[in-house]
């Protein structure tokens, strides 16, 4: 007879825990088409309300007298608002999405190339020197190419919002513990631990105008990669996001 500590483990529970992983995945693949098709059922009347504005807009072009202007004026916060609602809506869906990645093998460097060429006017303008340190042993890793460019140029974007008077950016890949990783570093003015602790939650932010819905996203599709994402920052020296990835069996290296 087995005494308590003995006791054989209960497939019971095992199996109730799996049935209840299946609902609450139900549940939120469920909450995420019900606020998705509600933030579309939104976009579609402000568009009319947006299209509406802009021709307002142009009645008072050329606004003559104190009331013309002032009518202009507010037809001018108005469609600044409906952009912003827009943009959030755009950010708030895309948050939303169930993403199954389309995964191929890729050369993790070539993508940070990629990303980094489109980002140069930009950091020319900004006065951002970019510093790239790509290891050129590194393994492929499964990436699906375009939402893992979208979050990763949402991190480089992140950075040169952090160094609105130039500084300077590096990349970095590297292998850690049998995993690819990929740092961002910038020398920008950092996070305090309020912040810091609060990255990545949904709609917070400390940008005026911000939706707070950048990093979670970015989160969120590398996750959907089976990767990690890191934040280290210190306030007045910057910030480090480090990604990580998982290297699969027999890819052989770019």
């Amino acid at each position: 007879m087995l005494d308590s500590g003995d006791r054989q483990p209960d497939s019971s529970g095992t199996a109730a825990g799996d049935e209840a992983s299946r609902r609450l995945e139900k549940l939120y693949a469920d909450f995420s088409v019900l606020v998705g098709g509600l933030a579309h059922e939104i976009k579609n009347p402000l568009s009319t309300i947006r299209l509406n504005m802009e021709l307002l807009g142009e009645d008072f072009a050329a606004s003559q007298t104190p009331k013309e202007r002032r009518a202009a004026a507010k037809i001018a916060v108005v469609e600044r608002e409906c952009q912003r609602l827009q943009d959030l809506l755009d950010d708030f869906l895309n948050y939303a999405k169930v993403r199954h990645p389309r995964l191929a093998p890729t050369n993790l460097n070539q993508l940070v190339e990629q990303v980094l060429d489109f980002f140069e006017p930009t950091a020319k303008e900004k006065g951002i020197e970019v510093l790239k340190f790509l290891d050129s042993d590194l393994p492929s890793v499964l990436l699906d190419s375009d939402t893992f460019q979208s979050a990763l140029l949402n991190l480089v974007l992140n950075a040169q919002q952090a160094m609105p008077d130039g500084g300077q950016l590096v990349l970095r890949t590297r292998m850690t513990s049998g995993r690819v990783a990929l740092d961002l570093i910038d020398n920008g003015c950092g996070m305090d631990s309020k912040t810091l602790t609060r990255a990545f939650d949904a709609f917070y932010s400390t940008k005026s105008g911000g939706s707070g819905l950048g990093l979670p996203t970015t989160r969120k599709i590398i996750e959907a990669h089976e990767g990690t994402l890191h934040v280290q920052s210190d306030v007045g020296r910057g910030t480090q996001f480090t990604i990580e990835l998982p290297v699969p069996p027999r890819l052989p290296a770019e």
